[in-house]
């Protein structure tokens, strides 16, 4: 792969500070309109010359072979998810496809032996339920798979909704549901599947994220958006939760040992058209089709996240940002070339809060990753219940 691992460019962000909290004692109380500005010009920017920027990948991207490696893809039965699942598959790896819908994941696994009989071996794909908006259904999962006490080398973390112009919805835990589904489940599993990461060492985690966390922001006093401080649009409900998801597993990458020999990233897979395009209005759907020069398609969309879970680079990148004490996780672009993420991803104090106020939210206790790396039981609040 040509994508070589080098510095951030900090083109697209200022120079990262330990904290931008207002000086009022306050703390800060949202993106400054400069920030806003840079945010907004990042992601037109990112629209109008993606293909340009990638035109050095391939499509598909090409990857090793991955005889022997286990891989968690969560959201694969569309969009970008699907494509990852499938090229996985191909290369020789154990994927598990960790969706809602069980038919839809079985119905493709055999199509995709179908059109692969007489041409190689058969595809090692299995199905396993989980439901990200039920926290329950996540612990129900991570426990099931983790009782196997097999290896996982890689979990990627690509499910996401964007149900853009509809009102405020929450989930039946009581979150907001881009919140809960981009952010929380994804964190709550993440921590849950340690046991079988350190099994599996070195291993990576791979956060299916976008390039409009450029225009979030995280109020860690209200990041389920439910005070009425400020009107929920369903942009900021995504945005904030893109933005979570990298502070999260910025706190995250910094926190863990580096003897775990697991890495962190987070990738803007780029502007896809993907069924995440189902839950746009009508009008917006049919200006995504009228614009295929500029977005991706899914297959081209994948290739960040495949770079990432694959790529030697990778974990060797993650371990200089480590030793560099560098403030944010690896985050990919659309390009497999590594960028500097927003501005506001930056600010430690944030992010810091963030991570303690997830730990909450998700029910695990405050010193949970440091008792799962000691091989301790974690209990958490949800799934409690019984299987």
């Amino acid at each position: 792969m040509e994508a070589a691992m080098a510095s951030p460019s900090t083109s697209e962000t200022t120079t990262p500070s330990s904290s931008s909290s207002a000086s009022d004692g306050r703390g800060k109380q949202g993106l400054g309109w400069i920030e806003w500005m840079r945010g907004w010009i990042s992601i037109v920017w990112e629209f109008l010359f993606q293909r340009i920027s990638a035109s050095h990948l391939q499509c598909p991207l090409p990857l090793p072979p991955l005889d022997n490696v286990t891989v968690i893809v969560t959201g694969s039965t569309s969009g970008i998810g699907l494509q990852i699942a499938r090229q996985l598959a191909e290369s020789g790896a154990h994927v598990v496809m960790a969706v809602r819908n069980l038919k839809a994941a079985h119905e493709l696994i055999h199509k995709w032996q179908d059109e692969r009989s007489g041409v190689g071996p058969p595809l090692d794909v299995e199905v396993m339920e989980v439901d990200l908006l039920s926290l329950d259904s996540v612990v129900k999962f991570a426990k099931a798979w983790n009782a196997r006490g097999a290896p996982l080398h890689v979990l990627i973390n690509n499910a996401g909704i964007f149900s853009i112009g509809e009102p405020q919805r929450i989930s039946k835990d009581g979150y907001e549901e881009h919140l809960q589904v981009n952010h929380l489940a994804p964190a709550l599993l993440s921590i849950l599947l340690f046991p079988s990461l350190i099994r599996g060492s070195p291993s990576r985690i791979v956060n299916t994220n976008s390039i409009m966390h450029f225009v979030g922001f995280v109020d860690t006093e209200d990041m389920n958006m439910v005070s009425g401080k400020k009107k929920y649009t369903s942009l900021s409900g995504y945005s904030n939760s893109k933005l979570a998801q990298v502070m999260f597993n910025s706190v995250l990458q910094k926190r863990m040992p580096a003897e775990a020999g697991i890495s962190v990233t987070c990738v803007s897979p780029g502007i896809v058209h993907t069924n995440v395009a189902r839950d746009l209005p009508r009008i917006i759907q049919t200006a995504y089709h009228l614009i295929p020069h500029f977005i991706f398609s899914a297959l081209e969309g994948s290739r960040s996240t495949l770079f990432a879970a694959t790529d030697p680079q990778v974990p060797e990148y993650c371990g200089v940002l480590k030793a560099d004490e560098w403030p944010v996780c690896a985050y990919i672009s659309h390009d497999c070339r590594p960028m500097n993420p927003s501005e506001e991803s930056h600010n430690l104090e944030t992010s810091q809060k963030v991570w303690e106020k997830t730990l909450e939210m998700i029910g695990l206790p405050s010193d949970a990753l440091e008792k799962v790396l000691e091989g301790d039981e974690v209990q958490c609040r949800y799934g409690s219940d019984g299987d």
